[in-house]
């Protein structure tokens, strides 16, 4: 029998070598005829991505118990991750059936359909290719029947069935399930233990100072905001930084234009009303007069040189930027640690005298530039004229979060333009040694590009951008006018009305952006994601209202519930029970998906099965009987109210995605 540790060990190194081979396709694609590149490269992400998932799954697989033993269960108060558990548990069992077999896959998915149990194991017919390889005559269906022999003892399966071509069916242990619902009611929804307590740095948001914030910004804000929502549910030291655009030439055409029109800034605080304006009318300048642009060049001059006065009028510029974009953030509940480019300008000098000491530094027409390990477009570290570019403050910013801040996970949130730009600076930063990818991850989340309903990019009707205060503005307008067409006027009083216009507005534009796979683009429509019908925030909101308003229907209070939940079995006979316990308790396996690949339209995609589910139980299954006549309460099954109350799972969801519920609408 091999050593299980070594073939673990075996199979991590051929899921990293895949995954590298398809980075380095992904970097080098071109566009030969008869192929749509960007389909070619959203095939080849959405793949890797798949690979990246697999492969963590192996890793923490190995660190948390070789496959040679099967854990037994802690007394956590944790939820319990059934589908890495059933890994666990036929990973041990193929590894015992076929030691010879290096690497053997273990995959274990939920089902689709009730008839095929309750999850599969679908590492059969990769097993057969790989023994039909080694020359053993074998057929997956005695392949299956070996693995289901050698399956450990567990108190989590009730029975196993194959079916055709291998395919092993698993039914769980109802008593088992119902012990989980009862542990989650009594604990409530909590993260898994951690073995360390890592670090995560989330660069999102990141808008520049002088403009205004676009759709750009809301998909990075959106997206950025929930990543760190998640992990920090999940026990993790998060720090959320907005690196904001706010050093270079820009400003000093900026502050040449403020000296001309606010000569008194120094002692009154100028009255820029509008940055945007302002921003055009400088640049309107620079562009046509002369004096002016060598003005500007000089005063970038003394910015750098940190002459006083002009650090003053640079100051005043980002402040009015900041104030605009504080009221996006307030609008959407965005909490952020500002550190924009000006904060890096020190540390770019140690960056470029580390790269020349190594000897990593080329001369190139005066520059000096970079090329990392395995790429052929170079890295400008500083410019003919002397200046430090985004390559070298990106370089100083990666430094600091890994040296500084200590980070053990660094994610970056741009859009997807960006993707061959920071694959530059992480492969320069591991190049210069700065960290190794097998202990720290360092990642760019990428995202496609927001389209308006005539799918092109979206954009005002003359052709502008699409300014983010008026957007959100517009979805106020449009969430209240919904409720008003539904009388919600009339049964809300005006306070509950107002947080329902907020959390419909802000919630459907939050979770229109987010339940989208954030590689692909996105047709924006405030008309689909204010609907009450479908996977949107609006069905979501109003289903989630309703599961809380069913104790208060049945006038049971919370300390009623609290008491319940430790004395009254959580039964699951009828099948539609069954189905919606089954899918309350997915919700870890849902969160390690999501914290493994960072696709958070897996969560939207489950929130709305468990919403779905739950209105199927609720049709079909009594909680509260009423007398007809009186609307007098009659008899309440109390492990279906705890049901209820379990599929309350849902606020969690909410949370991490940045949605706020109400409790009437």
């Amino acid at each position: 029998m091999g050593d299980p540790l070594t073939e673990c060990h075996s199979r991590l190194e051929q899921q990293e070598k895949e995954i590298k081979r398809l980075s380095a396709e992904i970097e080098s694609i071109k566009n030969p005829k008869n192929l749509d590149p960007t389909a070619r490269l959203d095939e080849l992400r959405e793949e890797n991505a798949k690979l990246k998932y697999r492969l963590n799954i192996l890793k923490r697989s190995l660190q948390e118990s070789p496959p040679s033993s099967l854990t037994p269960l802690s007394d956590s108060k944790a939820m319990l991750n059934i589908n890495q558990r059933l890994q666990q548990i036929f990973g041990r069992a193929i590894s015992a059936a076929y030691p010879e077999i290096e690497g053997p896959p273990v995959a274990v998915t939920p089902t689709n359909q009730a008839k095929f149990g309750d999850y599969q194991c679908n590492s059969v017919m990769a097993m057969y290719q790989m023994l039909k390889a080694k020359g053993a005559k074998v057929n997956p269906v005695e392949i299956a029947e070996k693995v289901v022999k050698n399956l450990p003892d567990n108190e989590l399966i009730e029975k196993t069935e194959i079916a055709r071509q291998g395919f092993i069916n698993i039914h769980l242990k109802r008593s088992f399930v119902s012990q989980l619902l009862s542990k989650l009611l009594v604990n409530g929804v909590q993260p898994p233990p951690l073995s360390k307590k890592k670090k995560v740095v989330v660069d999102f948001s990141s808008p520049n100072i002088a403009k205004e914030m676009h759709v750009g910004h809301l998909r990075s804000t959106i997206i950025g905001d929930s990543m760190c929502r998640l992990f920090e549910f999940l026990g993790y030291e998060v720090l959320r930084l907005n690196h904001v655009g706010d050093w270079g030439t820009q400003f000093g055409m900026l502050i040449a234009h403020l000296q001309d029109k606010f000569p008194d800034y120094l002692t009154t605080s100028p009255p820029i009303s509008d940055l945007q304006a302002f921003y055009k009318e400088s640049k309107k300048r620079f562009d046509e007069e002369e004096d002016f642009k060598k003005r500007a060049y000089q005063c970038v001059v003394r910015l750098q040189s940190k002459e006083p006065d002009f650090i003053k009028a640079w100051n005043l510029i980002c402040d009015v930027s900041r104030r605009e974009f504080q009221r996006v953030y307030d609008c959407l509940d965005i909490k952020l640690i500002e550190r924009g480019e000006s904060y890096y300008q020190e540390m770019m000098t140690e960056v470029v005298k580390e790269f020349e000491e190594r000897g990593f530094v080329e001369l190139d027409e005066g520059r000096k530039i970079v090329f990392a390990t395995g790429h052929s477009v170079p890295l400008t570290v500083v410019k003919s004229d002397g200046g430090y570019t985004y390559d070298t403050s990106d370089l100083a910013a990666i430094r600091n979060r890994l040296f500084d801040e200590k980070a053990d996970i660094i994610i970056y949130v741009t859009d997807s333009g960006q993707a061959s730009h920071f694959q530059l600076i992480f492969a320069a930063a591991q190049m210069i040694g700065w960290y190794d990818p097998k202990v720290t991850r360092v990642e760019h989340a990428g995202f496609g590009v927001v389209l308006g309903e005539d799918k092109k990019k979206f954009k005002t009707r003359s052709g502008d951008t699409v300014r983010l205060m008026d957007l959100l503005e517009e979805g106020l307008k449009r969430s209240m006018d919904k409720l008003k067409d539904k009388e919600r006027d009339k049964m809300l009083s005006p306070e509950e009305l107002e947080k329902a216009q907020k959390a419909v507005a802000f919630g459907c534009i939050k979770y229109a952006d987010l339940s989208h796979n954030r590689i692909n683009d996105y047709i924006f429509s405030f008309d689909k994601m204010l609907d009450d019908r479908g996977n949107t925030a609006a069905y979501l909101l109003y289903a989630f209202t309703r599961i809380r308003s069913i104790s208060r229907l049945a006038n049971i209070d919370e300390a009623t519930l609290r008491k319940a939940a430790e004395t009254t079995e959580v039964l699951l006979d009828h099948e539609k029970e069954w189905k919606l316990g089954k899918c309350i308790l997915r919700f870890p396996e849902v969160l390690q998906k999501i914290t493994d690949d960072l696709l958070l339209h897996t969560l939207c995609d489950y929130l709305y099965e468990l919403a779905t589910t739950f209105t199927e139980f609720y049709d079909s299954c009594y909680c509260v009987e009423k007398d007809r006549k009186t609307g007098e309460v009659i008899k309440v099954n109390m492990w279906r109210m705890l049901l209820c109350d379990a599929a309350a799972v849902m606020a969690k969801g909410f949370d991490i995605l940045g949605i706020t519920p109400v409790s009437r609408m």
